[in-house]
């Protein structure tokens, strides 16, 4: 397999921001590539893209095979204590980077990094592999069994080979995608995104500061192609290098990763999904309204609606006095300063006003609060609205019952948030059955159980190549 020869379009006259890579446990400096991030057109250059010393053979074992997970857990969690922002020099550096291709604030972002030394804990880690796996001991070992018959076999979950391409809208989240890597013994190339492609490698030299030749050190890449660059993708989508293509990301993203699946290699996706709150009449009592004004607002707040669990469509059941008295509360709690927010998001985009600006001529009860300035807007309706609420705004839609809102619930649909949290009992049935993925508490949708599912699955189940030997 050859190197490919790569050329940089985009020509500007201002210097890009130097971008390096990891490639199984060396830094690799250069930038001979020039690009252009997707959110704010801000040049960045990478070093070329070695596909020889990029892809293991398969006739070469995964270096975490034989190291025992709690070995493995032990490293993850000592790498997580280094990533103290105070004193961690690559991640102060990548934030100083972030901030110019990213479009959330910088001290969200540094929020988020001054939260990374939390997110590799031993507890969060184990608890991961046990909500995971029936019997743990798979990744380490072939685990011996006999059927009803009397035939024996053996199973292990063998480390698979993966191809991870990181979501862009929150800079932490490859800490998430490393840990899980690690933990199923994967060999892991990570492709970067344009709007963080400085984080995953911080992280990866804090590893290689822990141990430089620690086989999860070894097990790791992480590098940077424009998305659906066909001769890398085609290259490296490839049963023969790897198993599994984990997609994170847009709907033209995946679309473009589907192209290459076929025997052998599959995708893991976790495709765009749209959050939702949902809230009984309850909320609208002159002693709680205020509280659950601000629990929405915090669940439609997060990551400047960036993220996927970041509610869009608030269904609320009740008489339109109490509606409207919250929406009026609603708006005001979404333009607060929030550890993952900001006061002030980026205006909405101009074809979105005019939707707005359309829908308050023509529609009778149609009723909107606030402007779209990015300080918050909430638009009060019958009907959910066509466009796709953003830049801190929230559809406020007014129906005849909770019960009634479950029609507009289907399998893009990730988060729900549910006033009063009771009511979550009789909603999660049909709201599964629906296609929903997560029903938590109202203002809870950034917190999360450990080991719990994510899109409707497992991950860690979903990644490993499960190899049978039967002697039957």
């Amino acid at each position: 397999m050859s190197v490919l020869e790569q050329t940089a379009p985009v020509e500007t006259a201002a210097e890009p921001i130097r971008v390096d890579h990891f490639v199984r446990g060396r830094l690799v400096e250069g930038g001979a590539v020039r690009h252009r991030s997707r959110d704010l057109g801000v040049d960045f250059a990478t070093p070329q893209i070695d596909l020889n010393a990029l892809v293991a053979p398969r006739s070469e074992l995964p270096p975490l095979l034989d190291v025992p997970v709690s070995e493995i857990i032990d490293f993850l969690v000592e790498a997580g204590q280094r990533m103290d922002f105070e004193t961690n020099p690559y991640l102060q550096a990548a934030l100083e980077h972030t901030v110019k291709v990213n479009p959330l604030p910088r001290r969200v972002v540094e929020n988020l990094f001054r939260r990374a030394k939390h997110f590799l804990t031993p507890e969060g880690l184990r608890c991961s592999i046990e909500s995971s796996f029936l019997n743990p001991a798979a990744l380490d070992r072939w685990v011996e069994r006999t059927d009803m018959h009397g035939n024996r076999g053996a199973l292990r979950a063998f480390p698979p080979r993966m191809v991870h391409m990181l979501a862009g809208n929150s800079p932490t989240s490859c800490i998430s995608s490393i840990a899980q890597g690690a933990l199923v013994k994967a060999v892991n190339v990570f492709k970067m995104p344009s709007s963080d492609p400085f984080t995953c490698v911080a992280m990866l030299r804090t590893m290689a500061d822990v141990d430089p030749n620690h086989p999860v050190v070894r097990s790791m890449s992480a590098v940077y192609w424009r998305g659906g660059d066909e001769r890398i993708e085609g290259t490296l989508y490839r049963p023969q290098y790897f198993d599994k293509i984990v997609a994170w990301g847009g709907g033209d993203a995946i679309k473009n990763v589907i192209k290459y699946l076929g025997p052998g290699i599959q995708m893991v996706s976790f495709d765009p999904k749209t959050s939702i709150s949902m809230i009984g009449p309850e909320g609208f009592d002159p002693a709680v309204i205020d509280d659950v004004a601000d629990a929405a607002a915090t669940d439609v707040a997060t990551m400047n609606q960036e993220a996927c669990l970041a509610s869009r469509f608030i269904f609320v059941e009740g008489d339109r006095a109490g509606v409207e008295a919250f929406c009026a509360k609603l708006q005001e709690k979404l333009g607060l300063d929030r550890e993952t927010a900001s006061a002030v998001a980026h205006p909405l985009p101009v074809e979105v006003r005019d939707e707005i600006e359309m829908l308050t001529l023509m529609g009778d009860d149609t009723k909107v609060w606030g402007k779209p300035d990015g300080r918050g807007l909430v638009i009060l309706t019958d009907e959910p609205v066509d466009f796709h609420p953003s830049n801190k705004t929230a559809n406020v839609v007014h129906v005849a019952s909770l019960d009634a809102a479950v029609r507009h619930v289907n399998v893009a649909t990730q988060t729900i948030g549910i006033y009063p949290p009771e009511r979550k009992l009789a909603l999660r049935d049909r709201l599964a059955s629906a296609g929903a993925q997560r029903v938590v508490r109202l203002g809870g949708a950034a917190k999360h159980v450990m080991g719990g599912a994510h899109d409707g699955m497992l991950p860690l189940q979903r990644f490993v190549h499960w190899m049978s030997d039967e002697d039957a």
